[in-house]
């Protein structure tokens, strides 16, 4: 008897069997053509938690039957992909293709995935990422360019019910399960089709027949608290900011503390912490925003769990910094003119003056090439002046 996880049993095979995602496994989507016309090309799947990317990933590599290797960045390190190399390698002799699966890819740092690069260029390996993360801040641009972006959406609640109720038929249980359960089962779910099976076979598990109440308790045992998709991320790191420009360590620490051991992405909170250097400290520190710059390197280059210590430096310092509000005042207040008058002439004496045709319209005229000179007429459009 299969002890694999419910979610695992009801993997689709196939494209067919795959709910959702039309615009790239139908009928003209990209992902079908590519199989059909056996044009193997690396892709980055970029969807949220359930949606699919692995499925997809699997059924690529099963109907162009190449060689599928799974790696998950969270644990992998240069030995495995070194492994991977040579297995390509003894592939490539037996005229067989490599597909290399990276889960969570976003989560290798620039240094791991350059390791990949020469051997996607070469053909050696094609790499299939996936990532819930945006791939333009998390993934190097060469591989981006190498690869094909892929982008999938949260299922919708009826592609959620009818995985349900295949799962069910699958489980002959069917009638175990009343409409209204079903229904809550999707909605719990927010389109994460692995989370749905994973409450429904808790649920199956809790009673025999299923309601409503019983979905509900399966869940509890379920849900995090913590979702880096749902609005406990959001009100948590608006905590974090909060507490920072408040100058309270102890609770910017706390917030801090509770993200990382959420699961939260570091480079996130990194980059938070550059916006917050020049938006809530700026001109007061500033030497708040190259720490945070350096910070933000360092959890690149260095990674989990070291970089801890980098990302608790950082926000410490921030917080016990002084702050302004100066940088985002002018800033805001140079967009507001801009908008206002966005086709506003340069006046011509600090125009660029390249030829004698334009030194005789009168461009530059007057401008004295020193530190400091500040001409008669100012260096502001005449409409904003008057």
């Amino acid at each position: 008897m299969d002890q694999s996880p419910l979610a695992e049993r009801m993997r689709p095979t196939s494209l067919d069997d795959v709910a959702g995602q039309v615009h790239i496994v139908g009928g003209k989507g990209l992902l079908r053509k590519i199989i059909e016309q056996k044009q193997l090309t690396s892709l980055i799947l970029w969807g949220p938690p359930g949606s699919g990317k692995t499925t997809l990933a699997r059924i690529v590599a099963s109907e162009l039957d190449a060689d599928f290797i799974e790696l998950s960045a969270v644990t992998a390190g240069k030995k495995d992909v070194l492994a991977v190399v040579d297995r390509a390698k003894t592939n490539l002799n037996l005229k067989q293709r490599t597909i290399l699966f990276v889960d969570e890819i976003h989560r290798f740092n620039k240094a791991q995935q350059d390791a990949f690069l020469p051997h996607v260029e070469s053909g050696l390996i094609t790499l299939i990422g996936a990532t819930t993360e945006n791939p333009s801040f998390e993934i190097i641009t060469p591989l981006i360019s190498r690869s094909r972006v892929l982008v999938l959406e949260p299922l919708s609640k009826a592609d959620v019910i009818a995985i349900l109720e295949r799962a069910l038929k699958h489980e002959k249980a069917t009638k175990r399960v009343s409409q209204d359960a079903l229904d809550y089962l999707a909605e719990l779910s927010g389109g994460d089709a692995r989370l749905a099976l994973g409450n429904l076979e808790v649920a199956l598990g809790l009673a025999k027949k299923i309601t409503v109440d019983t979905v509900r308790t399966a869940a509890q045992k379920r849900i995090p608290g913590y979702d880096k998709k749902g609005d406990m991320h959001y009100d948590v790191i608006s905590a974090f900011i909060k507490s920072m420009r408040g100058s309270d360590v102890q609770a910017s620490l706390y917030y801090l503390a509770r993200m990382l051991q959420a699961g939260e992405d570091p480079k996130f909170v990194a980059r938070r912490m550059v916006i917050f250097a020049s938006e809530d400290i700026g001109l007061a520190g500033n030497g708040a925003l190259s720490l945070a710059v350096a910070t933000f390197q360092a959890v690149e280059r260095i990674g989990m769990p070291e970089a801890q210590y980098n990302l608790f430096h950082c926000a410490t310092a921030l917080a016990r910094s002084e702050k302004s509000r100066e940088t985002s005042d002018l800033m805001y207040n140079a967009l507001a003119l801009a908008k206002t008058y966005p086709d506003a002439k340069v006046p011509l004496h600090i125009r660029n003056a390249p030829t004698k045709l334009m030194k005789d319209l009168g461009y530059g005229k007057d401008y004295k090439w020193q530190a400091d000179f500040k001409p008669g007429k100012g260096f502001m459009p005449d409409e904003i002046n008057s």
